[in-house]
């Protein structure tokens, strides 16, 4: 028997280190932790803020490389003491974003903690901070890398202001460096861009307003911005602004730095100036920057306070000589018809809106956006909230063509296989103050079973009688309400909305989908954006994003480039024969001002409800445009600004798309295409079967039946047709109601040739958080009121 040596019962603690030797090391390791902290503090320096004041030029450049503007770099940040920053504006920064400023340490540690374990998990840096904090950060504009490195230099550079500065200088410093919009750097930059007044005269309510400028221009700013994110409509905007000013004020009672008899004096936003002084932004010029800075902003490689600073080259898409065509093509129509002294009642506030889009790539070729940027910032290229009526129909088309008409015996969602495509020879009844029903045969009824009867313009049926069989080529060539209105109800209307978004329409854009009305445009879609989808159709079914910025470099190098995506959003077959439907329209249709000599032209006029918009949207193989018209004050001291009626606008009893917005598309797409060879649309294949070919046994309606028939829900201003005919609002409907028959071409008249159609109801305005995703309405940017100065693109 092997006899093994017994193991020591304390052998283990031979391999333990001593508490001698721990202690040893904790006191080491801390020791070097803060040494290192020490060596770290005395290698930063206080920054001073006039070493970053000076903001270089960005140069603008056409398509074909010329220069276009140079600009950013003329609004230069100017310092001002701090006996000349009104005390009610330091007070409202404090009330607001720092309450402890004169007492705290200058760092706010739960704020770092979590921006540092946010970019840990690959999140956003951003947290909780003081102003000495926001000072330090923005003194460091040379370094606005997102790295933890970075953010450590942040800390210690703050613990040595917050140690070694003044608190009044701290302040100072921020409120002298902060960014406020508008490119203004500092209060005193910030006071002349929104007041055009100096610093030291603002007043508490202006103060508590730029204060609020702080949190983000891009979603406080009266002007908006919707080229950036839809969500900053100037109506938005302005709300929140006031929400926001409101709550500083308040605070600033609260924390005793305002009597409540001075706080009563400012209950309602300070007017505040156009947001463009510079005169090399007049014209068009404004308008195409604005988009072009939006698109750069928005493809993340460039921040706003980054492309504010300068120093970048941006290559546009916009080709000069298209965007003077468009722009002398408006004008012309403007000077020859449009005169606000003449008849002030009907021509004042007449705006005009369009855009040109390359089928091919996407690219902007032009916009006009209005009359002139430094007088009017509204983009009117990009969201404006002019629903665009009939010319949403083609999208119900599209659907029909794609997914095809519900089994009537079948469920309410049905597969594709279950379905029955159809041809543009289908039959569907022209028959004004139709009945509209369900996919089903069952009569469409909304909330409170009220039924919907839908008229056309002029209140005429069109077809032969009894029923009014028309096929939808006829119907688009006449743009037959009725017809599309019972089309799209058949297809189902989640077919119509997912149609107009692979087009190219942004989803936030479209509104009213629960209500048969969706199908004869209660939709505001920019000019960008509808030009954007009808290039679709041009391209046999290939959508690309609209866009309006090839390259930005600068002096590191090239900072983006643009790379054309393409999707297939419909087939060919779909898409061409759309677009054969839609030559018939401008060859022998409403659409035949828009007619060019010797080239195939494919569009669709449209008009809304209460003749508050007009557009034709029309292409050819080449060439993409949207012309929009409409009347919408541009003065913001007008409270509750609406889009007014253009009934006796220009002359004319009343305005279509086949009217002045068509012929300003010929006048310029003739231009624009001058010297191109004309080209031709493919031939389509046949598609679909024809339906509706023999009428259906006509059942006699119960006396229940014909009691809701006749139930009615006015609408806020009726007129007697509207009232016998406009169902209830939904709850979710924020304009309180939905018109959603209309009067002589309203929101569902057809035209005969020369008349156009009437488009749609009243849709609900929503306006999403400003967490929303952005979109430009190069192009959507939506905004329900107006873009922003910054006008977007793509959207």
């Amino acid at each position: 028997m092997i006899d093994y040596p017994r193991c020591d019962r304390d052998g283990w603690r031979r391999w333990m280190p001593s508490w001698k030797l721990v202690s040893g090391l904790c006191i080491g390791f801390f020791g070097t932790m803060v040494a290192a902290a020490g060596i770290a503090y005395a290698m930063v320096g206080v920054p001073v803020v006039a070493e970053t004041a000076t903001a270089q030029n960005n140069v603008y450049y056409w398509a074909d490389g010329s220069q276009m503007v140079a600009t950013g770099g003329e609004r230069n940040r100017q310092s001002v003491n701090l006996a000349q920053i009104p005390l009610a504006m330091r007070n409202a920064v404090i009330s607001q974003e720092n309450k402890t400023f004169y007492s705290d340490s200058g760092i706010d540690p739960k704020g770092i903690a979590r921006a540092v374990f946010n970019m840990a998990k690959g999140g956003d840096t951003q947290g909780g901070s003081t102003i000495t904090q926001q000072y330090v950060k923005n003194a460091m504009l040379n370094d606005q890398s997102q790295t933890i490195s970075r953010k450590v230099k942040e800390i210690f550079v703050s613990i040595k202001v917050g140690a070694e500065e003044p608190k009044d200088k701290i302040l100072e410093g921020y409120l002298n460096s902060a960014y406020y919009g508008r490119g203004a750097y500092g209060i005193q930059a910030a006071a002349r861009a929104y007041f055009n007044v100096d610093a030291v005269d603002l007043n508490p309510g202006q103060c508590a307003f730029l204060s609020a400028m702080l949190k983000g221009a891009t979603y406080y700013d009266p002007a908006g911005a919707t080229s950036i994110d839809p969500a900053a409509t100037p109506k938005a905007n302005s709300e929140r602004a006031h929400r926001q000013m409101q709550d500083t004020l308040d605070k600033m009672v609260e924390y005793e730095h305002l009597s409540q008899e001075d706080r009563a004096k400012y209950t309602e936003l300070p007017k505040v100036e156009n947001p463009r002084s510079n005169s090399q932004l007049g014209g068009q010029i404004g308008y195409l920057v604005d988009l072009a800075k939006a698109s750069v902003i928005k493809t993340g490689k460039v921040t706003q306070k980054q492309l504010e600073q300068g120093g970048y080259s941006i290559t546009t898409t916009f080709e000069k000589k298209k965007v003077e065509e468009l722009e002398a093509a408006v004008k012309k129509v403007y000077k020859k018809n449009i005169d606000p002294e003449k008849r002030p009642e009907t021509d004042t506030h007449v705006q005009f809106g369009g855009a040109s889009v390359d089928p091919q790539t996407g690219a902007i070729k032009a916009i006009y956006g209005g009359q002139d940027a430094t007088k009017h910032f509204t983009n009117n290229a990009d969201v404006t909230g002019a629903q665009v009526g009939s010319t949403f129909k083609p999208f119900v088309l599209a659907a029909a063509m794609k997914w095809g008409v519900r089994d009537p015996e079948g469920g309410e969602i049905q597969p594709q296989d279950e379905r029955t495509v159809i041809s543009p020879k289908s039959l569907y009844s022209g028959k004004n103050n139709l009945k509209i029903n369900n996919y089903d045969g069952t009569i469409w009824e909304n909330e409170e079973g009220k039924q919907w009867r839908q008229e056309n313009d002029g209140k005429e049926s069109i077809g032969d009688p009894p029923d009014y069989k028309i096929d939808l080529r006829e119907a688009m060539r006449l743009s037959v309400n009725s017809a599309f209105v019972q089309l799209g109800m058949d297809v189902g209307l989640d077919q119509v909305k997912e149609a107009a978004v692979d087009a190219g329409l942004l989803e936030g854009s479209l509104a009213g989908s629960g209500y048969p009305s969706f199908s004869i445009g209660v939709s505001d879609p920019s000019a960008i954006r509808m030009a954007g989808s009808y290039a679709t159709f041009a391209e046999s079914g290939k959508q690309r994003e609209p866009y309006s910025v090839t390259k930005v470099t600068n002096k590191d190098g090239t900072v983006y480039t643009h790379t054309v995506k393409t999707k297939q959003a419909f087939t060919a077959k779909v898409a061409d024969n759309v677009t054969d439907v839609l030559k018939t329209v401008v060859e022998d249709g409403t659409g035949t001002n828009a007619q060019l000599p010797g080239r195939e032209v494919a569009g669709k006029t449209g008009t809304t409800d209460g003749n508050r918009s007009a557009w034709f949207v029309g292409y050819t193989p080449q060439l993409s445009t949207a012309v929009s018209m409409f009347r919408y004050p541009d003065d913001e001291t007008i409270k509750n600004r609406t889009f007014l009626e253009m009934y006796g606008t220009g002359g004319e009893k009343k305005i279509h798309g086949a009217s002045f917005p068509s012929i300003i598309w010929q006048d310029y797409m003739e231009d624009a295409l001058k010297g191109t060879k004309p080209e031709k649309f493919p031939k389509p294949e046949p598609i679909g079967e024809v339906i509706n070919d023999t009428p259906p046994p006509s059942p006699s309606p119960s006396p229940s039946e014909t009691e809701k028939e006749e139930e009615t829900s006015p609408s806020p201003s009726p007129s007697p047709s509207e009232s016998e005919t406009s169902p209830s609002p939904s709850p979710s409907n924020t304009c309180g109601v939905f018109e959603l028959n209309c009067e002589d071409g309203d929101n569902s008249g057809t035209e005969n040739a020369g008349n156009e159609n009437g488009g749609s109801g009243s849709s609900p305005s929503v306006s999403p958080s400003p967490s929303g995703t952005g979109e430009e309405d190069d192009s959507r940017g939506n905004q329900n009121g107006g873009s922003g100065f910054i006008a977007g693109q793509d959207g």
